[in-house]
């Protein structure tokens, strides 16, 4: 390019360029109000407004989002029998394995251990895994030592542990459990919000309470493209109110869902604008030690990929070329000794920190390449 000639459109005075989803790839987005080739991104001498070296280092895509602190694993707890609340655990309380979560009419509905729902009444001869998950809790409890969890069936020695446990509660000792006498859970569980109050009716199907697990998680929301940031598995940072940090995994990344103006909240990703995005859990290292208080906002750190010793340049230092393809404006000394501007054609690698990996031979570190000034 001679001098005094005008300087090509810089590509991202008009456009944004952003990391796509799963990494390598790119989408170019036109930006209202780009200001094209005008003002400071013109100059009479040929030469850019300002330039920026090229460096070689490591190059990571990760990125800083918004999230929130919660628990695990939400759900709905729904009565099993019919009758008047006359008890319910309050909210933010704890609740461990024989716990009462609520009572309907005087009887308390304990918390047991187990996948299985609690769907019938159990007694002796009947056969499951709902009866594995029940000798388990009572073997754990105290009440039938020589119970075999492994065994599916209701025999003799579960009616006689059963009888323990209704004796260490008060009740009547009939050696069965009804319907509506547990609730099984993954595990201790937490009230997030009781769904009715003492003094309700309640009745099969009506929810009573909303239950979390006891662990500490964070969750955020991403768009589609770059869900690709976070994978099961990769290791986060996670900042917390007050300055402090802790570290934790990926532990899922949910299908994409449509927001249609729910994700307002720290953490949404987005303003509820209808674009789709991804649930995303963070399991914490040490949830024990996360004393913040629930839905408290968070920043996370997703270290994304990062690539080795590589070539980068600002990624306005871009230009979208005429026949197509990207590429950068060399700034050096021509023999003369006066600056003069080249284009290098370039191909793109990985996008992050605001720079971009760029590959092959013509380029070289400390070159001086053109940027618009800002």
């Amino acid at each position: 390019m001679q001098r005094g000639a005008a300087v090509k459109k810089w590509l991202v005075a008009g456009l944004v360029v952003l990391a796509a989803a799963g990494g390598g790839g790119y989408v170019l987005v036109a930006q209202p109000g780009g200001g094209g080739a005008g003002g400071e991104e013109r100059r009479t001498d040929g030469l850019p407004p300002d330039t920026a070296p090229v460096t070689r280092g490591d190059l990571g895509n990760g990125l800083q989002v918004d999230g929130t602190l919660g628990y695990a694993r939400e759900r709905k707890l729904n009565a099993a029998a019919q009758g008047v609340l006359t008890w319910v655990a309050g909210e933010g309380s704890a609740v461990s394995r024989d716990g009462r979560l609520y009572e309907v009419d005087g009887r308390p509905v304990r918390l047991m251990y187990g996948p299985v729902p609690m769907y019938r009444a159990l007694k002796a001869g009947d056969k499951g895994e709902d009866v594995k998950q029940l000798k388990a809790n009572l073997r754990a409890l105290g009440f039938g030592t020589g119970l075999d969890p492994a065994d599916g069936t209701f025999t003799q020695g579960t009616v006689t542990a059963v009888k323990r446990w209704q004796k260490s509660h008060g009740l009547k000792q009939t050696g069965q459990v009804g319907a509506g006498d547990v609730a099984f859970a993954s595990g201790p569980q937490r009230v997030q919000a009781a769904d009715a109050a003492t003094g309700d009716q309640a009745a099969p199907g009506k929810p009573v309470l909303t239950l979390t697990g006891t662990e500490r998680v964070v969750r955020f929301t991403l768009d589609v493209a770059r869900a690709g940031s976070a994978r099961t598995g990769d290791a986060v940072t996670v900042s917390l109110p007050g300055g402090g940090t802790a570290t934790g995994r990926i532990g899922s990344v949910g299908r994409a869902v449509t927001d249609e103006g729910q994700g307002q909240g720290p953490g949404s990703g987005g303003a509820g604008d209808g674009a789709a995005k991804v649930e995303v859990t963070v399991l914490l290292d040490r949830p024990g030690e996360v004393k913040a208080p629930d839905r408290t906002p968070v920043s996370v750190g997703l270290t994304g990929e990062t690539v080795k010793g590589v070539l980068s340049v600002p990624v306005n230092a871009l230009l979208a070329l005429a026949g197509g393809g990207f590429g950068v404006q060399v700034v050096e000394d021509g023999p003369d000794g006066r600056p003069r501007v080249r284009e290098v054609r370039v191909e793109l690698g990985m996008f992050g920190q605001g720079r971009v990996e760029i590959k092959g031979g013509a380029l070289k570190e400390g070159m001086k390449v053109g940027v618009p000034r800002i």
